[in-house]
Parts: C-alpha cells; structure tokens; sequence
C-alpha cells in the first residue's frame, strides 16, 4: 500500500504534519515540551483525533495552541464539564482543543483539536515533567514513546477502548526531530541512545552542562530512548522549591516543596549473604503481539523470543534449593508444575525444554485470571514468593491489574519485564510498584543480561521490613509528606520522597537545614541513612517539583477512589478535581480545555473527523470496512431521527432493517457510538429510538 505524505489509506489528507520535541533534564528529572503542528489541507472544517502515548508517570502541566497569531492556553477542568465546553464550542463555530487521559490507563492521552477551518494550521504544544528511572548499569532512562501498541480489552470488560493499532512506524506520514539539555550537579560523563545522536556538547569547562540531539536522517520507526551518565551517581539529594506566589499559602502549590533521592547503603556483612530461598512465580505472556518484532527491523529478535531467552537466562541463575514454576497466558493460561517444585536439575532442565518450545500462540492478552490463580495458592513456609512478569503491555484494564497486584502486595513481590518497543509504561511500572519489586525493559539484546541479573539479586535480597521516615526541621517549620510510604528499597536504588513544607520556611536563617533519617531492618539488622539538607529553595526548578509532588498525590487519591469506591460518596474525586486544577496537573477526572472565543458563526452542516494514525494504522485500515459500514449506518440513523422526523413514512421501514442489520453485527460500544454520532452532528437522539 502506497502510504506517504499526509494522506489516509483511503488518500485523505492527514492533519498531523509534524512532532517537535525539546528534553530539559535536571539531574534525575525531566522537563519534555512537544509541539504538535496541524494543518487542514480539506474544504471543510476538520476536527481531528490523535491518539498518542507518554510516560505512564509523567504530570501533564501545560497544554497550549497557537493558531495564527493566536495564542490559547488550556485551563485543567473537570473532564465532563470540559467535554460539553468543547462540543458547545464547535457547535458555535469556535476553535477548541481538548487533551484527556484515557480512563483505562494513564500513559494514554487523546487530543482533539476541534473546528480547524480550511487551509489553517495550528501548533499545539503540550508540557510534561518525569522522574528517570536508574537502569542496572546506573544510567537515567528517559523513553519517548514512537509507537502506541494495540492494547488488548478482555471480553466483557467495561469501558470502551480507544481502537489503536501499530505496525511499522515509519509509514506514519508526519516526521520528528528531538534535542536534549543536561544539567547536572556532578559531571555528565556520556549520553547514549538507540538511535543515532550527534555528539555530545558540553556547555561548560565542568562538563556538568550539555546538549544532544538526533542526527539527521532519523526515521520515527522506533522509540527514542536516551540513557544519561553521571559521575557519583549513587548520592543521596534534596531540592527544595520555593511556592508559587500566586498560589493560596498554606495549598500545596503556595508553600514550599522539597523532592527527596534516597540510595539506601546496606550493611555489607548483610548484603554478601544473599539468599538461597524463595518461591519464584514466572509469568510470560504468549498473547499474539508477542510475535511481533522487538522494533520495525524484521531483522529483529522477536518478543517471544526475547522473553524467552530473559527467562532462559532467571531460571539458570536460580538458587539451588528454592522452589518455582512458570506460568504462560493469553487468553486463557497454562502451567508447568500443578503448583510450585523444588529447583533442581532435573526440574530445571524440564522447565528449560518446555520453555524453548514457547510461541505467541495463545490469543489476546488477558492476564488477570493468572495472576488471580497464582494468588489464590497457599505460600510455602520460609520462601517468600517473587512474582517476574514478562510482558508487551498490550492490556486495557492496567488499573484494574495494578490493584490486584497491590491488594495482594504483603504476600509477595512482584519484578516486571516490559518487552520491546511501545510496551506500557504505566502497566510496567505499575506491576513493580505497587508489588514491592522492580521494573526493566528489554528493548533488544543489548543490555539484557545485567538488567536480567541487577532483577534477581535483588529478588534474592532479603525484604527490608519496618521502613520509617523521620523528618528533624527547624522551629516554625512542619512537614506534610505527600508520597505513599516507602514498602521497598533496594542497595543502589533511588527512593523519592515529595513533601510540602509549612510555617516559616523562608524567615528560617540562610544556613538553615533539615534532616531526614530513613530507619528500616534488613536481616533481623537494624540500620539507618541520615540526609542533611538546606532548607535555601532551589533557583532554576520553575515548578517541576511541585508538579511532581502534585502528580504523586492524585496518583493515590485516584487509585484510594478506586478501591473504595461503593463506601464514599465522591469526596476522593471532589478531592483530586481541586488538586488537578490547582497545580494544572491532569488526572482521570479532568482534562486540558482551550477554546479561542473569536468570532465564529455557527457550523452548518458536519464537522469532518480524522483520526490521525498511530504508527501503522494506515497498514490495518484494509480490515475495516465492517466498522466503518456499522458508523456509517448509524450516523445515518441519528441524522433520519435528529433532522427529518417530518418525513419519517418515507424511511420508517429503511431505518428499521438498519437497525435490524446493526444489531446482527454484534458491534461493540454502540452506546459509545450513539453518543459520538450525537456530538457530531448536534443530536439529541436516544438509543432506544433508534430500535438497538
């Protein structure tokens, strides 16, 4: 299929022309600005929907759009009320935008730019902060994400899923350029990445400053990935943030915040005693994605293949003497072992011939009923259970799978591997956060074996238990910690800590400090770590830690909604909608809203939608024409009953065998669709009255 330029499988043009991206990296925190630039190359007024992926962690705080001279910058609403704004806006002939993050699953947004009239471009630049994540090797991760997988939604799930599908990223007809700043207390001693960059710059004589970007040339067929080297990684830090002096004292964005790096240090008589005990639960998804390439290279390894070498390699490296057993799902799920066997050699060479035999042959990727089962059997006296799951990410319930996880998290520790390109950052991170374990991602053959092995030891670490954080501050001066407690810590990994800090921060003395003292026992071995550190607000973090600070926040107030649900009455949500609008940091109950209140006259007639294509799409379009009838003959159906009732003799009889026909087709998300097609075209019309 010819697919270039700005054109659809069916050689309509796409708005989407181009992807800017601009890095700002502070020690182990990043500032990402994209810019996003639309063009409506059509005769009518375009509304176009792009789909796209970012950081399962990443705060969203700026959203703005430029059409023009016209400069419109987003305010953070609730997400229903920001949805009818944007659809009365359209309906009035005016621009607007709207940026909202899937329900199903944080590191989704969908954008919406509304009313683009022909021949006019926009650029919409979007703002997000991340914390890196430390890498075996002690390098800081930053992930753009190219590619949006498919994610898989099991039978009678609720919630419509956002239909995305990806193939070959290069075919995607809109280009990206991308350049980094580093800076840094300690030197940068290198930048490295998987694409190709221009050599690295450094900015001054400490080299504690400096600038990278992609070489020409590059084709967006796979994710950035960027790994940032410092010397004296490992050292403990604290930053202090002045409040925003708009911001109400005493809120969390008007009083101080303070971002805590703890690298815990164990005793070394503990740590060269690891342990030779455990019950180790693999899990590896044999869903159909993971046959697919680790990147667009046919040359490539594929997912399988890379999971099943990752878990070739855990199962030689385990522990004579503890006990295991793997686990494979798709759709469905197997076992090897009816329940978990002693490792030995005999055991291990069964569980290796198995394994090697291995495909993607299992379906779809449903993987909460194994992890139900894996939960539900009885934990075997002094081997505490390691939960490693393999994966592509490719889920639509990731919340519901997180919580799962987490509810059973005293039982067990739980080490996901993300596999290839696109593989769900928030369903990654997410697994190992809230199990207690750690999170990779294999990417391709390089660097797998240390990740693989930096995983396993410290699954052989004995758990840290009794964790505490105590705070030593000046008088006048209190402390609100915002992070959940610390359930986990690792010898060489970082833990952070946000907190806001009230009273008399500023009137405290220039060489004033404070002190956190981090208590935990490792081994039966009582320990601790102090961090001294000033209380003088840093000068060049804007609101980055703030905004951090806010996104951890609504991040466990969301997940606190979650489980508790049927018991409150909406205070949590009413509780996270203020918080996201006061620090202008997204959640899954608001969105981004920007509407330009120029004159416009009412739209007559449709808008035009474009969904524009994630890498791929364009490729599957050919399989879709069942879908695109089903739409079709809705919308029809809405536009009988919405605009010519007056004449409804002459269509009754039509409308009812379309009903009757839709029907047959057993579409999903119909109710979805009734309400979209009465977005579109202005209706009002009941599903009912349609005869579905």
């Amino acid at each position: 299929m010819d697919c270039c330029g700005l054109l659809t499988a069916q050689k309509e043009p796409v708005p989407l022309k181009s992807v800017e991206v601009e890095l700002q990296v502070r020690d182990h925190v990043a500032t990402v600005v994209s810019t996003l630039n639309y063009e409506n190359k059509e005769d009518k007024p375009l509304e176009a929907v792009f789909v796209f992926p970012l950081p399962g962690d990443a705060a969203v705080c700026h959203f703005s759009a430029t059409i023009g001279q016209t400069q419109i910058v987003a305010e953070v609403k609730e997400k229903q009320q920001a949805r009818e704004e944007y659809d009365d806006a359209l309906s009035s002939g005016q621009q607007a935008f709207l940026l909202e993050e899937s329900d199903q699953s944080p590191d989704i947004f969908s954008l919406s730019v509304g009313s683009l009239p022909p021949g006019e471009s926009a650029s919409i630049r979007l703002e997000y902060v991340t914390e890196l994540a430390v890498q075996a090797d002690d390098g800081l991760r930053f992930c753009l994400p190219a590619v949006l997988n498919p994610r898989y939604q099991p039978q009678g799930s609720e919630g419509a899923s956002v239909q995305v599908t990806s193939v070959p990223a290069s075919l995607v007809p809109y280009s990206l350029s991308f350049s980094a700043r580093v800076s840094s207390p300690r030197p940068v001693s290198k930048v490295e990445s998987n694409c190709s960059l221009d050599p690295l710059q450094y900015l001054n004589i400490e080299q504690t400053q400096a600038t990278v970007k992609l070489a020409a040339g590059h084709k967006f067929d796979r994710d950035v990935e960027v790994l940032i080297y410092y010397k004296d990684a490992h050292q403990p830090t604290a930053v202090v943030e002045a409040g925003q002096a708009s911001a109400k004292p005493g809120s969390l964005m008007g009083d101080p915040a303070v971002m805590l790096s703890l690298y815990p240090e164990f005793p070394q008589a503990v740590m060269s005693s690891l342990a030779s005990c455990g019950e180790f639960v693999f899990l590896l998804d044999r869903s159909g994605s993971m046959d697919d390439h680790m990147n667009d290279s046919k040359r490539d390894q594929t997912r399988i293949g890379s999971a099943r070498d990752t878990l070739l390699l855990l199962l030689k490296s385990l522990p004579m003497g503890c006990y295991f057993n793997i686990y494979s799902f798709g759709s469905g799920y197997e076992h090897i072992f009816p329940t978990s066997v002693e490792y030995s050699q005999k055991t291990m060479e069964e569980a290796l011939k198995t394994v090697e035999r291995m495909g993607a042959d299992l379906g779809g990727t449903e993987i909460l009923k194994p992890l139900q089962h894996i939960y539900s059997q009885p934990c075997i006296p002094n081997q505490p259970r390691q939960v490693f799951v393999f994966t592509d990410g490719e889920v639509w319930n990731t919340k519901e799978i997180i919580s799962l996880v987490k509810n059973n998290s005293g039982s067990h520790r739980c080490f996901s591997f993300g596999i290839g390109e696109g593989a769900s950052s928030a369903l990654i991170n997410g697994l190992a956060k809230e199990g207690g374990g750690h999170a990779q991602f294999i990417t391709g053959a390089d660097r797998m074996q240390p990740k693989v092995m930096q995983s396993l030891r410290f699954a052989l670490q004995p758990a840290v238990v009794d964790i505490s954080v105590t705070w030593d501050l000046p008088k006048g001066v209190s402390v609100t910690v915002l992070s959940p407690p610390i359930t986990a810590l690792f010898q060489g990994q970082r833990s952070l800590v946000y907190a806001q800090l009230s009273g008399q921060v500023g009137a405290s003395s220039e060489a004033a400090e404070g002190c956190v003292t981090v208590k935990y026992s490792l081994a039966g071995h009582p320990s601790q770590n102090q961090l001294h550190f000033s209380l003088t607000p840093a000068q060049d973090t804007g609101l980055t830690v703030h905004r951090l600070a806010a996104r951890t926040l609504i991040r466990s107030l969301e997940m606190e909604e979650r489980e508790s649900r049927r018991e409150q009455d909406g205070g949590l949500k009413k509780k996270v909608v203020e918080l996201s609008v006061q620090s202008g940091v997204s959640s899954i109950f608001t969105a981004f809203i920007a509407v330009n209140k120029g004159d416009g006259e009412a739209i007559q007639g449709p808008l035009v939608r474009r969904n524009v294509q994630t890498p791929g799409e364009c490729y599957f379009m050919k399989n879709k024409n069942k879908s695109h009838e089903v739409w079709a003959t809705l919308l029809a159906l809405i536009w009988l009953h919405g605009f010519k009732m007056d004449a409804q003799e002459e269509w009754e009889l039509l409308a009812m065998k379309a009903a009757s026909w839709l029907r047959a087709q057993n579409a999903p998300c119909v109710t979805e669709c009734v309400k979209a097609g009465n977005a579109l075209l202005g209706c009002n019309v009941q599903k009912v009255a349609l005869g579905l």
